[in-house]
């Protein structure tokens, strides 16, 4: 009987190599005769362009192109909208250099390339450009007041979209409920912070006609489709890797940031491999950032606690672009349901431009503000009715046969907004346990009596994942039988190697160390759309899955073949094939694989050794079967889900706060996770983490902070604090697995579920702590200093 290997803690694979510094990452690709380049990039928020004098960075010296938009040509052009919305009536995106105005500090203005990066920068200050300053818009108050500036001259009022949604009769509701509250939630800016920055490095080789760029991105495909049609080149002769990225979180799904067009162009031109590597000051002002809205709710709810109806009205702040679309507010307004039967709901909200960085997805991608909004409320429910937070929310849950839940809105991808499956009470039950919820409040009375501040938060989640389109994926097995597997996803942490190599060893009954996974070459599988959204292993997972089904059934005919025994009689086990009543007479898969070949004769002395054995004759008809689709133990396959899945969760925390000097620290840390059917628990518990840091850092240490002027005054880790080990508390996770009907394997992600819920449990468990000052916390992310002004005014009020 073959080894399960779905399912099982599976050591990752891909971690040997890594910790030994083995790993290849843009910056260690070295190639001869390389050059490396520099972006000049804007001081200003918001400025018209009036001249751009380039010839003395063009004179120095070791200096072998400089660009400006005037140098573009046909290329400058702005970069695609990626996910169109009819609400989305002003889009914007960027240039790759801008031409006659800037619109946020740290946009690109000039490229340039020299013999080292050095004397890139050096050229840099000998550029002279003449920028007249123009009004900034600077916050989202001030894009959404009367008569404010604009960020662009044409889009009225700053807005972008203006969408509604609506489920049920909220305003009937509210308006006949026996206890109806208002309140306003904030969220400010977060940036990503990957340990390793953007890069590309771009060689163009004339004699074959290929480009080739190393990009740190999650989204090599579609890169490599744009870059094909930019500089009018046949797709397969434009080659996009993905090699090791040190993280992505979202911030590299972007198409496309300026470097990654006048990389492979400077390279084009030249005839010479052009390097450039995001420094962390670059990424601190011109990488992609998310997570400001403003939020006013007003919510219905009755005597026993049951939230009745909900009715949000929030802005969303933009940035200077909407290069994906309104993707992020969308998936707020989604989101903020969560696992509870809110049968009227009102959302809407307006999209505005700001004169700050671009916003796009990072990890959680809106749902940790409808997180915060809808768990605030479960809580201010409790408090105002006299009732444990936790009973409320078991009052208002989804049931389990109520599944699938029909939520009522349009989600980000353009399909319903439908529960799948889920049991959101079997995942409290089991947080309440790990957490010690039933003793805390005994251990908490006594630490206030030695004047210690001791408080417990919890928050729910629903997490919408799995989206399309689609992914595909090749399964192939070779003559010493290793399997190769290669997909169009790409992987930054997440064990890709690892789960995808369980997912077709269980199928072909071999060891997942014999499966050899390739992600993020272009080259290697031709069709694939990236890794966001925690979708990889639901839908690259499933095609994967599926390709190893055909190959372990082409396997199970090409046998039965040789042994004149029945498809249905054949099993794979432990990399052999074989009759199942007759085990000795077995065949290794690597020799079915030269089987299914009927050009076998050089794969040396496996093959001879096959020819040796004393199998069936020759089969009549011809050497290579139309039902066999063609030669070799290989296949593809695509899946496109009817929708997203939906995982969910609930965590819970402990705290310690210090009301003299705002600090807090986490004393114990739980993760209750239903992803569906768990692919390898090791690495989901490791997602968690990593999340759950995340997210304790954008709840009370990561705040970028812009002046009037739009600069960014933190934009250094001097400034913007990143939490290390000393403030990660340990963890404890847990699963509960209700399987998706949606996808063959029952999965769901998991990739963004430890980040989502931190900052409406921080909130909570700090209420929970101050509770004797009355503090109401209404805005993330905090800080010690923050958290110390807010309980000198609740103490003067």
């Amino acid at each position: 009987m073959a080894t399960r290997w779905f399912g099982a803690p599976v050591q990752r694979s891909e971690d040997p190599r890594l910790l030994r510094g083995r790993g290849t990452y843009v910056d260690d690709i070295d190639l001869p005769e390389m050059l490396h380049a520099a972006v000049l990039r804007s001081p200003y928020a918001h400025a018209r362009i009036k001249r751009i004098d380039a010839a003395a960075a063009r004179a120095l010296p070791g200096v072998h192109l400089v660009l400006t938009a005037e140098d573009l040509g046909e290329l400058l052009e702005p970069s695609p909208l990626l996910v169109p919305h009819p609400a989305l009536t002003q889009p914007r995106t960027q240039l790759p250099l801008a031409r006659d105005e800037v619109h946020y500090a740290g946009a690109a203005v000039a490229f340039v390339v020299a013999e080292d990066r050095y004397l890139a920068e050096d050229a840099l200050e000998l550029i002279d450009v003449d920028y007249e300053p123009l009004p900034v818009v600077a916050s989202l108050e001030q894009a959404a007041a009367e008569g404010a500036p604009l960020v662009h001259a044409d889009v009225p009022g700053n807005v972008a979209a203006h969408l509604v949604q609506r489920v049920g009769d909220p305003e009937g509701v509210i308006a006949s409920a026996p206890h109806v509250l208002r309140e306003r939630f904030v969220m400010e800016r977060g940036s990503a912070m990957p340990m390793e920055g953007r890069g590309v490095v771009a060689r163009w080789d004339p004699h074959e006609g290929m480009l080739t760029c190393w990009i740190s991105t999650q989204g090599p495909i579609p890169i490599r489709n744009g870059l094909a049609a930019m500089f009018r080149l046949p797709e397969h002769k434009v080659r996009v890797v993905a090699p090791d990225v040190g993280g992505g979180f979202g911030t590299k799904i972007m198409m496309f940031y300026p470097e990654e067009i006048l990389t492979p162009l400077a390279a084009l031109r030249l005839g010479r491999p052009v390097k450039w590597i995001e420094d962390r000051a670059e990424h601190f002002l011109a990488a992609n950032q998310e997570r400001g809205q403003i939020h006013d709710v007003e919510y219905a709810f009755d005597d026993q606690g049951i939230l009745l109806a909900v009715r949000d009205v929030f802005l969303h702040d933009t940035g200077a672009y909407t290069p994906y679309g309104i993707i992020v507010p969308i998936i707020t307004a989604c989101t903020l349901p969560g696992p509870y039967r809110l049968r009227h709901y009102y959302s809407e909200f307006k999209v505005l431009y700001t004169n700050k960085v671009p916003v796009s997805p990072y990890r959680g991608a809106g749902r940790p503000h409808a997180v915060f909004v809808m768990e605030r409320i479960m809580d201010r429910i409790a408090t105002e009715l006299g009732l444990d937070p936790l009973e409320v929310r078991s009052r208002n849950f989804i049931r389990p046969e109520e599944f699938p839940w029909d939520v009522g809105l349009v989600y980000q991808d353009g399909g319903p907004t439908i529960y799948d499956s889920g049991n959101y009470q079997a995942g409290l039950e089991r947080l309440k346990e790990a957490l010690g919820y039933e003793q805390f409040r005994e251990e908490q009375r006594r630490a206030r009596e030695r004047g210690r501040y001791l408080g417990i938060g919890v928050a729910c989640y629903v997490e919408g994942t799995g989206i399309g389109p689609y992914e595909g994926a090749q399964v192939r097995v070779e003559s010493d039988g290793r399997v190769y597997v290669s997909t169009g996803v790409t992987t930054q942490g997440q064990a890709h190697q690892t789960t995808f190599a369980q997912i077709v060893a269980d199928q072909l009954g071999v060891d997942p160390r014999d499966v050899l996974v390739t992600t993020g070459d272009s080259q290697a599988f031709y069709w694939g759309v990236g890794t966001f959204a925690s979708r990889a292993a639901t839908v690259a997972g499933s095609a994967i899955h599926l390709a190893a089904v055909k190959v372990r059934e082409k396997a199970k005919q090409v046998a039965a073949d040789l042994f004149e025994a029945s498809p249905e009689d054949i099993e794979l086990a432990d990399g052999k094939v074989f009759v199942r009543d007759a085990p000795q007479r077995a065949l290794t898969l690597g020799q079915v694989a030269i089987a299914s070949n009927p050009l076998r004769y050089s794969y040396g002395e496996n093959a001879r050794k096959l020819m040796q054995m004393q199998l069936a004759g020759p089969r009549p008809g011809p050497a290579l079967p139309e039902e066999r689709g063609g030669p070799g133990l290989e296949a593809t396959a695509f899946y496109s889900p009817p929708r997203g899945t939906f995982a969910s969760g609930v965590h819970g925390a402990i705290v310690e706060v210090d009301p003299r000097t705002g600090m807090v620290t986490f004393l114990k840390y739980v993760a209750v996770h239903d992803c569906g059917r768990v692919i390898n628990p090791l690495v989901v518990e490791g997602q968690v983490h990593g999340g759950v840091a995340q997210g304790i850092g954008g709840a009370f240490y990561e705040r970028l902070v812009f002046n009037e002027e739009g600069q960014l005054l933190n934009g250094s880790f001097m400034d913007y604090l990143l939490p290390t080990v000393e403030e990660i508390p340990p963890l404890q996770v847990e699963h509960v697995e209700t399987p998706s009907p949606l996808n063959p394997l029952g999965v769901k992600g998991a990739g963004e579920a430890g980040t989502i819920p931190v900052a409406a449990l921080f909130a909570s468990a700090l209420d929970d702590a101050l509770a004797p000052f009355g503090l109401r916390i209404r805005e993330m992310p905090l800080d010690p200093c923050r958290l110390k002004q807010l309980l000198k005014e609740y103490q003067n009020t």
